[in-house]
């Protein structure tokens, strides 16, 4: 029988992306895949494969409820552990590759439990809490943004964050530098938008010079709350916008446009590296451990990216920002380069070569 990998992820794109990337590859390569989440992970599981069967098992979150929610955590933990710990033995999976979020738990603690090869990847700059948790209990800790910062004596392996196929098929897409005829600029703040986005973007393009302004074209991502005030201001100020709550074909977009402003999702940062944009980021100030900031930091510091923190995230200092790079083709064009330079479009394949290291394949 085939190789079995066992995948342990959260609900999140963030970490359910890089999950399904690797499940495409190993799936490939003739191997059998598992999910391993929990209730509401497996709803966000849709973009799997057919193939992977998706096992549910019980977790929680200290994060989320009131006092009686919370001191039911251990319990739904140790249950749904012990679900996994009777699944594998059952199955026998040759290699648990853990992703973060409270689902990942369980699978993680049962492949622990058993001795099982594991690893976990990590899409931030930072360890989120739950890989923190079994970073000195796995095999091999996999990363998809450098440096990332870990705990001290524990050694890891930059593999890149895995991107999704569309990204792939423009990877090192031919940048167009800016200059006087239609520039398009992309804004995207998450799966649901950033109000702080719509508050400032729109009054940053209005307050550009008109030789820029006129060329502008925008395809700005906002909250369902903000769609039609976002939408109202740029129709007074008289330029051409397409304002949704999502959109479909981000890979599209961000191959066309001359500038991104965006959130520093591990994710976003690591689609704008592989197809090579300048770009913005405006970093989640309410992030606990400040990941945002450390995905962006290589980008930044090859002189791909601008970093503006929400405190000092206004019009007027984004409007500067922005004719830096629209004004200066050379220099936009030499931004799009630099972010190439960072980026890794065989994450996914570096990622698999653990997983085949651990089963003790050869390669």
């Amino acid at each position: 029988m085939s190789k079995l990998l066992m995948i342990a992820a959260g609900g999140t794109g963030g970490h359910m992306f890089p999950a399904q990337a690797l499940a495409e590859a190993m799936l490939a390569r003739g191997w059998r895949v598992k999910l391993s989440t929990d209730e509401r992970g497996a709803r966000y599981a849709g973009g799997f494969p057919d193939a992977v069967e998706v096992a549910t098992v019980a977790s929680a979150t200290f994060a989320r409820g009131g006092v009686m929610a919370k001191l039911g955590v251990p319990l739904r933990i140790a249950g749904g552990a012990s679900q996994a710990i009777m699944g594998m033995r059952r199955d026998r999976p040759d290699v648990v590759v853990g992703f973060g979020g409270y689902p990942a738990i369980p699978a993680m603690t049962a492949a622990t439990v058993l001795g099982i090869p594991r690893m976990i990847h990590e899409q931030n700059g930072v360890l989120g809490r739950v890989n923190q948790m079994f970073a000195k209990r796995v095999d091999a800790i996999a990363c998809g943004t450098w440096p990332t910062e870990l705990p001290d004596g524990i050694a890891a392996i930059h593999t890149g964050n895995p991107v999704r196929q569309a990204i792939l098929d423009r990877a090192g897409a031919g940048y167009i530098p800016p200059g006087d005829y239609p520039m398009s600029v992309l804004v995207i703040g998450g799966s649901q938008g950033a109000r702080i986005l719509s508050d400032v973007v729109p009054a940053a393009i209005a307050a550009l010079p008109t030789e820029v302004r006129r060329n502008i074209r925008v395809h700005q991502q906002a909250r369902a709350e903000d769609v039609a005030r976002v939408d109202a201001f740029y129709a007074e100020a008289g330029i051409a916008a397409d304002v949704q709550t999502f959109f479909y074909d981000i890979p599209t977009l961000m191959a066309e446009a001359q500038l991104v402003i965006a959130r520093s999702g591990a994710s976003t940062v690591a689609d704008i590296s592989v197809i090579g944009r300048p770009a913005v980021f405006v970093p989640l100030a309410s992030a606990i451990r400040d990941e945002q900031s450390a995905n962006a930091r290589q980008m930044v510091d090859a002189g791909a990216a601008i970093l503006m923190p929400e405190s000092k995230f206004t019009p007027e200092a984004l409007a500067e920002h922005m004719e830096t790079v629209l004004l200066h083709p050379t220099g936009a064009g030499q931004m799009a380069q630099a972010a190439l330079s960072c980026g890794i479009p065989d994450a996914t394949e570096r990622l698999s070569a653990l997983v085949l290291d651990l089963a003790g394949e050869h390669r």
